[in-house]
């Protein structure tokens, strides 16, 4: 597959933006898939040890890959313990 793609860029140079762009945007979708899978609190990989990992996130733990009018730091405990 990879020897097609260079002779087709061989043959055609016009063709190079359009791999390299298509190239990084899979690159980044999957690693964003791989963040979310990693460190999204919804996600539990381990039941037994930690069955639900969403209760222990502290109110100043950011999980949101982007906010835009929260600041963490300054948030305060406003939940129960379970």
């Amino acid at each position: 597959m990879f020897r097609l793609m260079f002779n087709q860029a061989k043959k055609h140079p016009s063709l190079i933006p359009l791999f390299i762009f298509i190239g990084a945007g899979g690159s980044g979708a999957a690693l964003y898939i791989m963040r979310l899978a990693m460190f999204n609190p919804d996600v539990c990989w381990d039941k037994k040890n930690n069955p639900e990992p969403w209760n222990k996130l502290a109110p100043t733990d950011q999980y949101k890959f982007y906010s835009v009018n929260v600041d963490y730091s300054k948030l305060k405990k406003d939940r129960p313990d379970f």
